[in-house]
C-alpha cells in the first residue's frame, strides 16, 4: 500500500483537516515534476536556457517573501550569506544545502529557500510555503490537546485521590490509629518525593530509562495509597511543576505539609449523581434536592469505581490518539520531503527534519508519560495488580474479519434464496393462491409471517448502513457510543438478518405443506402456532443474559429500547432518538404485533378465522399501536427543548405532533371505508406532515438544501465524491414519503391482495428509512469532524469544592 491511502487510513478522521495535507503537497512536487519535463522538453541538449525562469522568480518573490528571513531584499544568496545566517540565527535556525529554516519565527517554522534563482524555483517556494504551514498546523493542534489531556490529567488524578480515601473509608468505617496515619502520611510523602525526582531527570535524554524505572516503583509499590497519576507539585494553575531537590528531607516535610491526609480528602468531596433515572428525572421536576453527601457502602463503592474506570480507559484512548497523531505526521514530513530531494536531487530532508523533530511535536514526551503512569495506577487500583489483564482492557484487540462469520453469512443468504425459490415453486405448482382458501390464509397467516420480513429487510438496511459508513470512513462506533471493541459489522448483521429469514421461511413452507385450503384432511390447528414459537424463540434469544450472539449489542439495543418507552424520563441521546425514529418507520410490524396477541390469545388460530376487526379493543389499539413511536418522539422532542433550550426541538416536536394526527386519521379512514370527510381530513393532514417531515430531512437531519454552499443546494463537506447520489437519495425520500397516498387513494391491483398491498408500502418506508441512515449518520459525523469532538465525555464521579467555587 503506498503511504498516502496508508496515511488516510489511520487518520483520525475527526481530526482530519488537522493533519498534514500530504495529497496537496504531493500535487505541489507534481508541479515541480511538470515544469522540468516541460523545461527539459523546449531546451534540447546543449542549448541554453533563457532566464524565463529567473524572471517567474523575481515576479512571485515579493508574493512569498514571507518564505526568506529578510524579505525586503531580493538577491541570490551565496555560500558565505548562509554560513553567516548560521553564525546569527544559532539555535533558531538551521541551515544546509539549498533551505534555511526558521523554527522560532513569531509565525511558526519558515523556510528560507536559498536556491529561489534558479529557474521553477517559484514552484519550490511555493512548496516550502505549504509544507511551513502545514508542520505549523499540525503542532498548534497537537499542542493544544496536550494541554487538554494534561488539564484532564489533574482532574483524574485528584478523582484518584477520593477514591483511595474512600476505599479507606470503607475498608475501615472507625477510622485508623493515629500510629497507623502518621506511618501512611509519610511513605505516601516519600513515595511522590520519589517520583518527583524522577520527573526531573526527564529532559535529558540519557535520563529516560532511570526516570521510567523509579517512576515504575514509586507507583507500584504496594503500600502507597496515592494513584501516582500527577505526581508533581501544582500550582495555582494546575501546571506541573517538579522540584530537583525533591528527595531531601526539607522537601518531603515541605510535600507533607501540602498534601492532605489521605482521609481528608473526603471532607471537600461530594458525589456527582449524573445518572440520568426516572426518578432523578421527577425529583428535578419536582424540585426536590439531590442528596450529594457520602454514603460510605460497597454498592456506591462499585459504582465510583466503575465511572472511573471507564473515564481512565476513555482517557488512555486520547492519549493513544494523541501518539498515533504525532507519529503519523513525523512520518509524513519525512516522506514527503524525501519526494522533494527525490524529484529535486536537493538535501532538503536533514536540515527540516532537524527543526521538526527538535519542535514541540516532536520532541515532546508528555503524551508517553501520562500512559506509562496511565497504565501503572489502572494495572493496581482496577485489574487488581495484573498487568496483563489492565492492559487488555486499554488496549482491547482489533476486531478481525473470522472467515467464519464470511461463510456462515454466505451459506446463510444462499439458503434464503433457496427457500424463497422453493416457496413460490410450491406455491405454482399446487395453485395455492387460486384455490377457496386462499382469502383466508392471506388475512391470518400472511400478517403473522409479514412481521419477520419487516424485521429482516430492517436488519438488511443496516448492513449496507454500516458497509457504506465503513468505506466512506464515518466513525459510527463513536456516534452510537457502542462499547469499544462489540460494535458490529455488516457481515455479522447480515448474518442476524438472514438467520431469522432461514428460520421464517422454514416456517411457512412447513406451513403450506399443509395445503392453505382448511378443506383438505391434511390441516392441523398445530401448525398455525409456528410463527408463534418462532418469535418466543426470537425474543428469548434477545432477552438471554448469557454471553453470546452479540450479547452487548442486545443489551444496547434493549436499554435503548426501553428508553424509548419511558420517554421523557431519561435524558435523550442519539441512539435513543435514533431508534425512535427506526420505529416509526415499523408501525406495521407493531400492528403485527397486535394482530399476534389477538389472534392466538381469543383463539382465532384453531379455526384459521380473523375476527380481530370485529372488536372495538382492537380496532382502539390499533389507534393506539400506531402511533405509539411517534409519542416516543415527541416526548423526547419535549424533553430535549426543556433541557437544551433548544427552539428546533419544539419545531422537530410538531413535526412529530402533525404525524400523529395524520396516522390517526388515515386509520379512522382505513376503519371506516366510504367516509369522505374522514378521507379529506386524511389527504390534507398527511400531505401536511409529509411536506413538514420532508424538509425536515434535507435541511436539519441530512444538513443539505445550502444555497449558499460551495456545493450549490448540498453542503461544504459531502463524502461521497458523486453529488448526484444526494439528488437522488432527495427525490426517492420525497417519492416514498407519499407512499402513504395508496392508503388515501385506495389503490388496488387484480393480481395483489390488500395484504399484500399493505406490506409494501410498509417495505417501502422501511427502504426510506435506511436511506436516511446513512445521511442522517454522515452529517453527524461531518459535524464532529467541524469540531474536532472524537472523544466521549464521561461525566467523573466526585466533585470537589473548589471546582464549584471556580464555576461560580
Amino acid at each position: 500500500m503506498k503511504f498516502g491511502k496508508e496515511f488516510s487510513s489511520q487518520m483520525v478522521s475527526e481530526w482530519q483537516q488537522a493533519y498534514m495535507d500530504y495529497d496537496f503537497l504531493k500535487t505541489l512536487l507534481k508541479e515541480i515534476i511538470r515544469f522540468k519535463h516541460r523545461t527539459n522538453n523546449s531546451h534540447p541538449r546543449g542549448a541554453t536556457k533563457n532566464d524565463g525562469g529567473i524572471n517567474r522568480k523575481m515576479t512571485l518573490h515579493r508574493a512569498f517573501s514571507g518564505l526568506v528571513s529578510t524579505p525586503g531584499r531580493q538577491r541570490r544568496v551565496s555560500t558565505h550569506d548562509v554560513e553567516k545566517g548560521i553564525q546569527l540565527t544559532k539555535a533558531k535556525s538551521t541551515s544546509s544545502g539549498p533551505i534555511l529554516v526558521n523554527a522560532t519565527s513569531s509565525r511558526g517554522c519558515e523556510t528560507t529557500f536559498l536556491m529561489a534563482a534558479e529557474a521553477g524555483g517559484e514552484y519550490e517556494l511555493v512548496f516550502f510555503r505549504r509544507l511551513d504551514d502545514e508542520f505549523n498546523k499540525v503542532q498548534k493542534f497537537y499542542k493544544e490537546k496536550v494541554e487538554e489531556v494534561m488539564k484532564e490529567a489533574v482532574m483524574l488524578n485528584k478523582q484518584m485521590d477520593a477514591l483511595i480515601a474512600f476505599r479507606v473509608k470503607v475498608e475501615n468505617p472507625d477510622g485508623w490509629r493515629w500510629e497507623e496515619r502518621t506511618v501512611e502520611i509519610t511513605r505516601l510523602a516519600s513515595d511522590i518525593a520519589t517520583s518527583a525526582a524522577a520527573l526531573s531527570a526527564s529532559t535529558p535524554a540519557g535520563a529516560k530509562s532511570i526516570r521510567k524505572q523509579e517512576h515504575m516503583e514509586a507507583i507500584e509499590e504496594g503500600g502507597s495509597s496515592r494513584a501516582g497519576l500527577m505526581e508533581d507539585d501544582e500550582d495555582d494553575n494546575g501546571i506541573s511543576v517538579v522540584s530537583t531537590g525533591a528527595t531531601d528531607d526539607v522537601n518531603t516535610s515541605r510535600m507533607r505539609a501540602a498534601r492532605p491526609a489521605p482521609i481528608d480528602v473526603l471532607d471537600r468531596v461530594k458525589i456527582n449523581n449524573t445518572k440520568e433515572t426516572p426518578r432523578s428525572t421527577i425529583k428535578g421536576v419536582l424540585q426536590v434536592s439531590k442528596q450529594n453527601e457520602l454514603k460510605f457502602s460497597r454498592d456506591n463503592l462499585m459504582k465510583v469505581e466503575e465511572r472511573l474506570r471507564r473515564a481512565f480507559i476513555e482517557f488512555y484512548q486520547k492519549l493513544r490518539l494523541l501518539k498515533s497523531y504525532s507519529f503519523l505526521n513525523l512520518l509524513a514530513f519525512s516522506k514527503i520531503l524525501k519526494k522533494y530531494d527525490k524529484i529535486t536531487s536537493r538535501d532538503a530532508t536533514k536540515p527540516y527534519m532537524k527543526v521538526v523533530d527538535s519542535s514541540y511535536l516532536g520532541s515532546s514526551d508528555e503524551v508517553m508519560r501520562l500512559m506509562e503512569r496511565v497504565e501503572a495506577t489502572f494495572v493496581k487500583h482496577f485489574a487488581n495488580a495484573n498487568r496483563a489483564k489492565g492492559m487488555n482492557i486499554l488496549r482491547p484487540k482489533a476486531k478481525r474479519e473470522r472467515h467464519r462469520i464470511t461463510f456462515s453469512t454466505g451459506f446463510s443468504a444462499g439458503c434464503v434464496f433457496s427457500l424463497i425459490v422453493a416457496l413460490a415453486a410450491i406455491i405454482r405448482t399446487r395453485d395455492l393462491l387460486q384455490k377457496e382458501g386462499q382469502i383466508d390464509y392471506m388475512n391470518t397467516m400472511f400478517p403473522l409471517y409479514s412481521l419477520f420480513g419487516f424485521i429482516v429487510l430492517h436488519i438488511i438496511m443496516y448492513a449496507a448502513n454500516v458497509y457504506y459508513w465503513r468505506r466512506y470512513r464515518v466513525n459510527y462506533s463513536f456516534i452510537f457510543g457502542f462499547k469499544q471493541g462489540t460494535e458490529l459489522g455488516y457481515r455479522q448483521v447480515l448474518l442476524v438478518g438472514f438467520s431469522i429469514g432461514v428460520f421464517a421461511l422454514l416456517c411457512v413452507l412447513a406451513n403450506l405443506d399443509m395445503e392453505a385450503n382448511p378443506k383438505t384432511k391434511d390441516y392441523q390447528a398445530e401448525t398455525e402456532l409456528l410463527p408463534l414459537f418462532l418469535l418466543i424463540a426470537l425474543f428469548i434469544v434477545l432477552v438471554l443474559p448469557f454471553n453470546f450472539f452479540y450479547r452487548s449489542s442486545r443489551f444496547f439495543f434493549l436499554t435503548c429500547l426501553f428508553h424509548c418507552l419511558a420517554a421523557p424520563l431519561y435524558k435523550v441521546t442519539l441512539p435513543d432518538f435514533f431508534l425512535g425514529d427506526q420505529l416509526t418507520s415499523q408501525v406495521q410490524a407493531l400492528r403485527s404485533i397486535e394482530f399476534y396477541i389477538c389472534y392466538y390469545g381469543w383463539g382465532d388460530y384453531r379455526h384459521r378465522k380473523n375476527t380481530c376487526n370485529k372488536s372495538s379493543v382492537y380496532n382502539t389499539f390499533f389507534f393506539i399501536v400506531a402511533v405509539i413511536p411517534y409519542v416516543s418522539r415527541f416526548l423526547q422532542c419535549l424533553r430535549r427543548l426543556f433541557v437544551e433550550k433548544n427552539p428546533e426541538q419544539g419545531y422537530n416536536g410538531i413535526k412529530y405532533f402533525l404525524t400523529i394526527v395524520a396516522v390517526c386519521l388515515r386509520t379512522a379512514y382505513s376503519i371506516q371505508k366510504g367516509q369522505v370527510a374522514w378521507r379529506v381530513l386524511a389527504a390534507i393532514f398527511s400531505a401536511i406532515a409529509a411536506i413538514f417531515s420532508t424538509y425536515w430531512d434535507f435541511v436539519h437531519d441530512w444538513g443539505l438544501l445550502n444555497r449558499t454552499s460551495k456545493n450549490r443546494w448540498l453542503r461544504d463537506k459531502l463524502l461521497i465524491p458523486q453529488k448526484k447520489v444526494y439528488f437522488i437519495a432527495m427525490i426517492l425520500n420525497v417519492l416514498l414519503r407519499f407512499a402513504w397516498i395508496q392508503t388515501v387513494l385506495d389503490f388496488n391491483f387484480s393480481f395483489m391482495h390488500r395484504q399484500t398491498m399493505v406490506a409494501v408500502v410498509a417495505s417501502l418506508e422501511i427502504i426510506r428509512r435506511g436511506i436516511w441512515n446513512f445521511f442522517r449518520i454522515e452529517n453527524e459525523h461531518l459535524n464532529n469532524v467541524g469540531k474536532y469532538r472524537a472523544f466521549k465525555s464521561v461525566p467523573l464521579p466526585f466533585n470537589y469544592d473548589e471546582d464549584d467555587d471556580k464555576d461560580d
